[in-house]
C-alpha cells in the first residue's frame, strides 16, 4: 500500500509542476524564472532526448525501454515483495514512479518537461520524476551496499540462484570432489 501511495503521490506531483511551468514558465523573457539569484531557477524546457538531451527523438526507444524496466520492477515488487524490507521497496517505488512520470510526457506529448535548475552549478534542467528516479536510485545503491537488510535481499537472491546441491555443512567444491570419487551424480 505504501508503494502505491508513493507512486501517485510522486506522479500527481510530478504532472502537476509540469502543467504549471508549462502554463506559466514560456510566458517570461527566456522562459526562466530566478527563485535564488545566481543558485536555483525555474526554466522551462522541452527535453526530446534523455538525460542531459542524449539521444534526440528516440521517442519510441524510450517508451518501449520504460514499459519494459517499470515491467521488471512491478514484477520483482510483487513476486519479492514478503523478502523486501521498506526501504526498498520505496526505492524502487521513487524509480518506478519518476519512470512513469516521464513516460506520461513522451507518449501524449512527444517530449518531457523540465523546469528545475541549478545555474550555480550549471546542473542540467530536470523535473520531480528525474528527482524521483535519482533520489530513488541513490536510496536503492546505498541500502544494497550499507544496510544488513539490504545485503541480506541480495544474498537472499544470489541463493535463488544457485543450485541447492551440496550436502549439509559441505561446500560446492567438496560436493563436486566427492561426487566424481562415487562415479557421477548420484543423489
Amino acid at each position: 500500500m505504501l508503494e502505491l501511495l508513493i507512486i501517485i503521490v510522486t506522479l500527481v506531483l510530478d504532472q502537476a509542476s509540469k502543467i504549471i511551468a508549462a502554463d506559466w514558465l514560456p510566458g517570461l523573457p527566456n522562459a526562466t524564472y530566478p527563485l535564488f539569484e545566481g543558485v536555483f531557477e525555474l526554466s522551462y524546457v522541452e527535453n526530446r532526448g534523455a538525460a542531459f538531451g542524449m539521444l534526440q527523438n528516440a521517442r519510441w526507444l524510450f517508451i518501449l525501454l520504460t514499459l519494459v524496466a517499470c515491467g521488471a520492477l512491478i514484477y520483482l515488487m510483487i513476486k519479492k515483495h514478503a523478502q523486501m524490507h521498506k526501504m526498498l521497496r520505496v526505492c524502487l517505488s521513487l524509480i518506478i514512479a519518476g519512470a512513469l512520470g516521464n513516460f506520461v510526457d513522451r507518449l501524449f506529448l512527444g517530449y518531457v518537461r523540465d523546469m528545475f535548475y541549478f545555474s550555480l552549478i550549471d546542473f542540467a534542467v530536470f523535473n520531480v520524476a528525474d528527482a524521483a528516479i535519482s533520489v530513488g536510485g541513490v536510496l536503492l545503491v546505498a541500502d544494497l551496499l550499507f544496510s544488513k537488510k539490504g545485503k541480506a535481499f541480495l544474498v537472499e537472491l544470489d541463493k535463488k540462484k544457485a543450485p541447492d546441491t551440496a550436502k549439509k555443512g559441505e561446500t560446492p567444491s567438496e560436493q563436486s570432489t566427492a561426487d566424481t570419487e562415487q562415479g557421477g551424480n548420484e543423489r
